[in-house]
């Protein structure tokens, strides 16, 4: 079979298991030509490592001057009956571009709230990392968490919080421009989105590391952020997702005494609007996305994931006599996304964005082109003309305890 793009809304249906291989290895080749990481980890534990900011931060680690080698905790879906499966699942090849520059490389597959990944976790830094890691990056993006202690799930939503907000969203399935109102969430809502999305799971995870003893002298965590500029604060920062990042905030300082016992430390790291799986979802997000990438690509300031990452371990996290934060103690990687100049001029054209005229005034091309690739699609050096059996995949994909390992 031809494996197609399929959409649905802004979600994914569909994704390419080369395309996905080009990807990773256009990132790779991204990061062994850049500035390079100085005194950076050996052993890195990614806690949401198959797409997005922590896919990207695997690879500046391994790839990009640090030589690191790595633990990547996932939850995807492999080539079943049912399709090829996830973007994720593929993007786990990256296991074997380590393993043939001479890097380990585990894949944990499962559900990063239960406490079985946990056990794999804490058995795989025994096993392969000599029972320490020195880095814990924590990227999880998900809708629902369970409460492991009953059967309640948290669910959480992107709403304002006080007042409704009516903005623009952009569907990716037709490239439609869709006016919307969202009400207010409900205090339940909001408690329930702080639950999934803010600290308290990051720091469950360092804590089972702590009791575990496995973190190494000097050992950093970090978990990626977002504030954004005022015009998308409504949706954002002052809404459901701003008082989860608060929280997550907040956990970074509880975070960072507990590590100062290591001579560690703990950091909230503040990133760059981008489209990634999580931010298509967030409504109203995509004009401004849509404006920022163009004034950014015109002033040659644009940064993907990947070069947020290497620039975060080559500038702010390692090679440095003290990482550099501001005065809320957070990282600041959104330094370029929000200077005045750049602002001012997103904020004109947000003005004159309208759904007859936003494929012209923003870079819709470059954004829904960024969405293709991170399914896999739209890569030159790709044949996606050509056939793909299902069974070769599901055979090809040999599922190890522990570790997913990839063939095809």
């Amino acid at each position: 079979m031809q494996i197609e793009p399929l959409i649905q809304g802004v979600v994914a249906r569909s994704a390419h298991p080369y395309g996905c291989r080009a990807s990773i290895k256009e990132q790779i080749d991204y990061v062994k030509q850049a500035p390079q990481i100085k005194q950076g980890p050996k052993r890195v534990l990614i806690i949401g490592a198959s797409s997005g900011f922590g896919l990207a931060a695997r690879i500046a680690l391994t790839f990009g001057g640090a030589e690191a080698d790595t633990i990547g905790v996932s939850f995807e879906r492999g080539p079943s009956d049912k399709g090829v499966g996830s973007a994720g699942w593929y993007n786990n090849i990256f296991k074997d571009e380590a393993t043939h520059h001479g890097r380990t490389a585990i894949n944990v597959v499962g559900d990063a709230f239960s406490n079985t990944v946990r056990t794999q976790v804490i058995e795989a830094i025994e096993t392969y990392f000599e029972g320490e890691v020195d880095l814990v990056i924590y990227s999880l993006a998900t809708g629902v968490r369970p409460n492991t202690d009953s059967e309640e799930l948290w669910r959480s939503v992107i709403k304002p919080i006080g007042e409704s907000v009516t903005g623009a969203s952009i569907m990716l399935e037709n490239d439609q421009w869709i006016e919307s109102t969202l009400e207010p969430a409900t205090e339940d809502e909001a408690e329930a989105t702080i639950k999934v999305m803010g600290g308290a799971d990051w720091e469950s995870w360092i804590d089972t590391l702590i009791n575990a003893e496995s973190l190494a002298e000097g050992c950093k965590t970090i978990a990626f952020s977002y504030m954004g500029p005022e015009v998308t604060h409504p949706i954002y920062l002052d809404g459901t997702l701003g008082r989860a990042k608060v929280d997550l905030h907040q956990t970074s300082h509880a975070l960072n005494l507990k590590l100062a016992n290591f001579n560690g430390g703990a950091y909230a790291t503040v990133c760059k609007a981008l489209v990634t799986k999580a931010s298509v979802f967030i409504p109203t997000l995509s004009p401004y996305l849509l404006a920022l990438y163009r004034v950014m690509k015109e002033k040659g300031t644009h940064e993907r994931c990947i070069e947020q990452m290497q620039r975060l371990f080559t500038t702010k996290l390692y090679g440095q006599s003290k990482v550099p934060v501001d005065g809320e103690r957070l990282i600041r990687i959104d330094d370029l996304e929000l200077a005045p100049e750049v602002q001012k001029q997103v904020s004109a054209l947000l003005e004159q964005m309208n759904a007859s005229n936003f494929k012209e005034l923003g870079d819709y091309a470059g954004f829904k082109d960024d969405f293709m690739k991170l399914n896999g699609f739209n890569f030159s050096d790709v044949d996606y003309s050509q056939d793909i059996s299902l069974k070769t995949l599901k055979t090809q994909t040999v599922i190890k305890p522990n570790c997913t390992q990839h063939s095809f």
